[in-house]
């Protein structure tokens, strides 16, 4: 059985990107998190230590995604995805989304990002 707990729209401000204005001001982005794990033990207990914490996802992810300047969205998208296969070991599996919607492109556009999904090993 797999359930899933998602956490979309986490706004956070870092320093990602190629060019230098980006590592210098820095500019938005946005992740969201869906993240693979059985709920069945919470759906009945209704007990907050039988479930994974909304808030300790979102520091988890939050500090993995600024905690660096990176150049590229698919290091950052994929340190936030082994810091939180690294600190909950009841998720299986998570797709993490980063968007940049201020990227710095000669194009009128909507949203710009990458997808990673990610499933933990052994």
């Amino acid at each position: 059985m797999t359930d899933t707990i998602f956490i979309h729209g986490i706004v956070i401000h870092a320093r990602h990107g190629v060019l230098e204005h980006e590592a210098e001001v820095g500019q938005r982005f946005v992740i969201d998190l869906e993240l693979s794990t059985d709920l069945s033990e919470p759906s009945h207990t209704d007990k907050l230590k039988d479930t994974i914490s909304y808030s300790d996802v979102v520091a988890t992810a939050t500090k993995a995604f600024a905690g660096h300047n990176y150049y590229l969205l698919e290091r950052a998208a994929g340190a936030v995805a082994d810091a939180v296969l690294a600190a909950f070991p009841a998720v299986s599996a998570l797709k993490v989304t980063v968007h940049k919607p201020h990227a710095p492109i000669a194009a009128i556009f909507d949203d710009v990002g990458v997808i990673l999904t990610r499933r933990r090993h052994g």
